[in-house]
């Protein structure tokens, strides 16, 4: 039994900025991280929580990561915004470029926010789900460095688990909101398998043999296997030129070339659009949409992407969370030096 610590997601939020700071970020940088980190916890995606605080920080303390960057922003065309993200945490170049996005898409109908140069570490649907609060389709690309081993591929990696998320607007109701990574398992649910002594699901990843296997610790060092075989790389492929390509960011491989072993984020492309759907002629969307959730929940065994996140959000809210107190001893080790 892993004995655990409850926090609040206030506390969660501090703890978060404080280790941040100590390890060298400035407070706009540790406060964006640290948002992104609570809300991870705050809707059960334990994976991008409070787990990711160490490694934040040894990729600061390593010095691999500028955790004082001021992104810039250029003013690319008029419906995209470019930011240099200048080796910055991802999360504060989301937060900037934003507004920005979102007056781009209200005057074009569609927008693209491209930010290269950044390091991100973090969960997808906090880059989409405030796009769809303000009324807009949004999709969220990233690529990282390379876990992922082409389809049909055994031992070379060539791709990031290369993430994108999803979120559409509804009449007076939460988005609906997907998340989810190109791999067959985001990276961090096997490390928190290999942490936890659970055993990985088939089709997850390959040991450094090329061989199938069920220890996660195994597929850490071997490489992940996209979902979905050729169709899941496929999609693999196509996020790593949106993402990386497409801004300028650095290719999954190229990162992998350049990390350091801090253990941290490491340098990636990130790419956001967001849709108008008035400006696209389509005064009916919202009432289209909840027509077709009605037809999808109509078999009780379906729910909508995203539900269970929701469900968490209310319930941690009001009780917290759970950390593993080896996590929370590690956190408060960073920030007492």
């Amino acid at each position: 039994m892993i004995e655990t610590v409850n926090l609040s997601l206030n506390d969660v939020f501090q703890l978060s900025v404080d280790a941040l700071l100590a390890s060298g970020a400035n407070r706009k940088n540790a406060e964006a991280v640290a948002a992104v980190v609570r809300n991870a916890d705050r809707d059960g995606c334990t994976s991008h929580g409070i787990f990711r605080v160490p490694g934040y920080c040894a990729a600061l303390q390593a010095g691999a990561v500028n955790g004082c960057a001021e992104p810039r922003v250029i003013d690319q065309a008029p419906g995209i915004v470019r930011i240099e993200a200048n080796n910055g945490l991802a999360p504060l170049a989301v937060e900037i470029g934003r507004p920005m996005l979102i007056k781009k898409a209200e005057e074009q109908g569609i927008a693209a926010l491209a930010i290269g140069d950044s390091a991100h570490f973090a969960a997808l649907w906090p880059d989409t789900e405030p796009l769809a609060v303000a009324g807009f389709v949004a999709m969220s690309f990233v690529n990282s460095r390379a876990f992922v081993a082409p389809a049909g591929g055994k031992k070379r990696r060539v791709f990031g688990t290369n993430p994108m998320s999803f979120a559409v607007p509804r009449n007076g109701r939460a988005p609906m909101v997907f998340d989810q990574a190109a791999s067959a398992a985001a990276r961090g649910e096997i490390m928190l398998a290999a942490r936890d002594g659970h055993k990985a699901l088939p089709g997850w990843g390959l040991d450094p043999n090329g061989e199938e296997t069920d220890d996660p610790s195994a597929i850490l060092k071997g490489v992940q296997l996209p979902f979905g075989g050729y169709k899941g790389g496929a999609i693999a492929l196509m996020v790593e030129i949106l993402a990386a390509l497409l801004t300028g960011g650095e290719t999954s491989l190229e990162a992998e070339r350049s990390y350091t072993g801090h253990g941290g984020p490491s340098a990636a492309g990130h790419l956001i659009i967001a849709m108008d759907p008035k400006s696209f002629g389509q005064h009916s969307f919202l009432k289209r949409i909840e027509e077709l959730f009605e037809e999808m929940l109509a078999d009780p065994e379906v729910r909508l992407p995203g539900d269970r996140r929701l469900a968490l959000r209310a319930k941690t809210e009001e009780k917290g969370v759970e950390i593993p107190r080896t996590l929370f001893q590690q956190v408060r080790e960073i920030i007492e030096g």
